[in-house]
């Protein structure tokens, strides 16, 4: 199934910069909407869902740090990325108190703002994940109910997981074959991502290998660098 273009809304009243912009951005493969103005963005806005939004700073009508604060009012989540010709501290700590993810000086490059969008729209993706209200698990053989806390093989006498441990195997279940950023679960578990929360998380996954060990199709690799991926071997 082919995946669906992420949707960007670009608000920037430089007409030539914007259709530049725009067209860099939809060979990249991604759905662009251009507003000219902040008033123009902010309806645009309205009418439809869009999985980022660019904002300049400077614009006539209606001001970037505005449009974001009457976005972030209508949704607290979408990520933001302010452009700006204006490397002045204030407006960059303004821009970061009215809700942006990140800040772009003009002139930038290019090839630095898709990887900024990338990060931030695959970071937003995994928290949405990590969010979810999903309990019952089915890892190979093991069943894990992380309501309870209880991870069971077999039928066996159910394991009894610490709040941890219990938190840990949720999220790599929730990834399951596929990558669980290290600075996902530590944030999300530990609230700091620093070397000796990142020693810690290391124990918890040795405890989660040896529970895991009866079922031979289900390992946890660690994926040097980025995280670790629970895989289920069929």
């Amino acid at each position: 199934m082919e995946e669906q273009l992420k949707k960007i809304l670009l608000v920037e009243d430089d007409p030539n910069f914007g259709i530049v912009l725009k067209d860099y951005l939809t060979m990249n493969d991604y759905e662009v909407t251009h507003a000219k103005n902040g008033m123009e963005g902010f309806e645009k806005f309205k009418k439809n869902d869009f999985d980022l939004c660019i904002l300049d700073v400077m614009m006539p009508y209606k001001d970037g740090f505005t449009l974001a604060k009457e976005i972030r009012e209508k949704n607290a989540d979408v990520p933001i990325i302010f452009l700006t010709a204006k490397a002045m501290k204030e407006d960059v700590l303004k821009g970061y108190k009215v809700g942006a993810d990140d800040y772009l000086n003009k002139p930038f490059d290019s090839e630095v703002l898709l990887m900024k969008m990338k990060a931030i729209i695959q970071r937003k993706a995994t928290e949405t994940v990590a969010d979810s209200n999903e309990f019952m698990f089915t890892i190979g053989d093991f069943e894990l109910n992380s309501k309870l806390r209880f991870l069971s093989y077999k039928g066996q006498e159910p394991e009894k997981l610490s709040p941890k441990e219990n938190q840990l195997l949720r999220l790599l279940a929730l990834h399951v074959n596929d990558l669980m950023p290290r600075e996902l679960a530590l944030t999300k578990i530990w609230r700091d991502d620093n070397y000796f929360t990142s020693r810690s998380m290391d124990v918890y996954i040795a405890k989660l290998r040896k529970y895991l060990k009866l079922d031979d199709k289900v390992e946890i690799l660690n994926i040097h660098g980025e995280g670790f991926r629970l895989v289920i071997n069929e």
